[in-house]
């Protein structure tokens, strides 16, 4: 790669291996803040999705208001124009489902029989009795709402990028900052006090106005970029209406890791086996995680596992998102690509507007989406990809796996596109570059390993990408496959007659395939 004169790229860095042993490594040293409490901050780092914020940047805790700078990040020269921004909306409330299931869970243990009222052989006292005396205060119209914890994520977050790259979070450029979320009110919200923590950080000590009195006006809401998922028939059909499409993550529930989790903690809570399961199991351990990211405190749900059982259960999320939303169909990620595209397209107008000697139109591009938005649109650039697949039956063999949903989209987690104007670049091709951070720390480049790419050099590696993706033809179900998923979802539900009468005569279900499709 060519170079230009002082620090306009960086040396390269070790792999990305080693960027994912790095985030593991920040996570085991976090601390949380009940410090004093060790099963808190043993359980934390395996929370997945429902993890905190601050436990993937520990350096927050002091004083999450305060920037922390990359020593990576591009100074001198190089002066940051535009920065384009997916967030995930910050810490919210369990969806309903989830509280159906822990409520589920509470009646299970307040009908419990004559082996309820024991001390636990390994607490020393009768867990089970502690969470059935424990009223829950969890109800559904909280159903996946942010939280005042998730505002505040938002509001800090807001400070800490306004302070490290000032120019482009200027007073001046309050107007003119574009925000685009999806319509879910998590992320509505998110993005509203998003806007009132940077309003405070021109206005500090006074209270905001409504985000409809502000210059640049209130979150724009887009589903087709936010939750592209939900717009993407190919998606819908082969994975999220699949039955077969998370089978890995169903065996798994059944396989032998989980069995002995489910074992234990029937034993914990002495209710009988048999009215346990995983999801219910799941669910108690999300509970722990929720009391703490929303409430800061140690939940005696937390005193059900130990940190072999949150490892299990963390691979039993991962494998989920690995499947529904990361590498386990290449749709997945593929539906992502309007996402990318609109992307270049902030970037591309800036460097257009910059060569032009106009002024940037959108310095400042927010996008507020979930887990579910960011997990695809990484793995479409290929990042977090392990060597072999994750699966139900090498639990032991991913160990160390890079793909880690918690480590990499907690509450809160962000991917920023930053690019740069380098006025003493040697030729045009280095005037423009551009760092990725996620999370705030910067993103090593899945193609060069490096910390700053030339946007050229960046384009043309993501090239096939941009110019392959048309959203509606990526997204289109043909006909013949749509035929073939129903009758095969047909032959799962064992309710498809003509193919019983097609396996009875031939015995051949290639045979029937073929003639379904002609």
């Amino acid at each position: 790669m060519p170079r230009g004169p002082g620090r306009f790229l960086r040396a390269p860095v070790a792999p990305a291996a080693a960027l994912a042993a790095a985030l593991l490594s920040s996570l085991a040293r976090c601390s949380l803040l009940e410090s004093g409490d060790p099963v808190a901050s043993a359980l934390s780092p395996y929370f997945g999705t429902k993890t905190r914020y601050e436990d993937v940047n520990p350096g927050l805790l002091p004083n999450p208001e305060a920037p922390w700078r990359d020593p990576e990040l591009l100074e001198g020269t190089c002066t940051p124009v535009q920065l384009v921004a997916v967030i995930r909306h910050g810490t919210r409330y369990p969806t309903a489902k989830q509280i159906r299931k822990l409520r589920q869970l509470h009646e299970l243990l307040q009908a419990r029989g004559p082996w309820g009222g024991r001390a636990s052989a390994t607490s020393g006292r009768d867990v089970g009795a502690v969470l059935a005396d424990r009223p829950l205060w969890y109800a559904d119209w909280m159903d996946g709402q942010l939280v005042e914890k998730g505002r505040q994520d938002m509001r800090q977050l807001a400070l800490r990028l306004a302070s490290l790259f000032p120019t482009l979070f200027c007073r001046e450029n309050f107007g003119r900052l574009r925000l685009v979320t999806s319509s879910k009110h998590r992320c509505v919200d998110s993005g509203v006090a998003f806007l009132q923590g940077l309003w405070q950080h021109y206005n500090p000590g006074l209270t905001p106005p409504d985000v409809a009195d502000m210059e640049c006006g209130p979150p724009r809401i887009n589903d087709k970029l936010m939750r592209f998922f939900d717009n993407c028939k190919k998606f819908l059909t082969e994975v999220e209406r699949n039955a077969t499409a998370l089978y890995h993550v169903e065996a798994f529930k059944t396989g032998p890791e989980m069995q002995d989790i489910l074992k234990k903690v029937a034993a914990t809570l002495q209710v009988p086996i048999n009215d346990l399961n995983a999801d219910l199991i799941q669910v108690a351990f999300f509970t722990c995680s929720f009391d703490l990211a929303i409430k800061g405190i140690k939940s005696p749900w937390c005193d059900v596992f130990d940190i072999d059982d949150a490892k299990v259960l963390e691979y039993l999320n991962d494998l989920k998102q690995y499947w529904k939303r990361g590498y386990g169909y290449t749709i997945n990620s593929r539906s992502s690509c309007i996402l990318f595209e609109d992307i270049f397209q902030h970037l591309d107008k800036a460097v257009e507007q910059k060569q032009r000697s106009q002024p940037i139109s959108s310095p400042v591009i927010l996008q507020f989406g979930h887990a579910e938005t960011l997990l695809p649109l990484l793995s479409l650039m290929g990042y977090f990809k392990d060597r072999e697949p994750l699966t139900a039956y090498n639990y032991k063999e991913q160990m160390h796996r890079k793909f880690r949903s918690g480590h990499i989209v907690p509450y809160a987690s962000n991917l920023i596109f930053l690019l740069y104007h380098c006025e003493n670049a040697k030729t045009p091709k280095e005037e423009f570059q551009v760092q990725m951070l996620l999370n705030e720390k910067v993103l090593p480049f899945a193609h060069s390993q490096e910390t700053v790419s030339l946007y050229e050099d960046l384009k043309n590696h993501y090239k096939g990408v941009l110019q392959s993706c048309h959203a509606i033809d990526e997204c289109k179900l043909l006909k013949v496959f749509y035929a073939l998923h129903v009758d095969i979802q047909a032959i799962i539900n064992c309710k498809s007659l003509e193919f019983q009468g097609a396996l009875n005569q031939s015995g051949n279900i290639r045979k029937y395939l073929e003639l379904r499709i002609l």
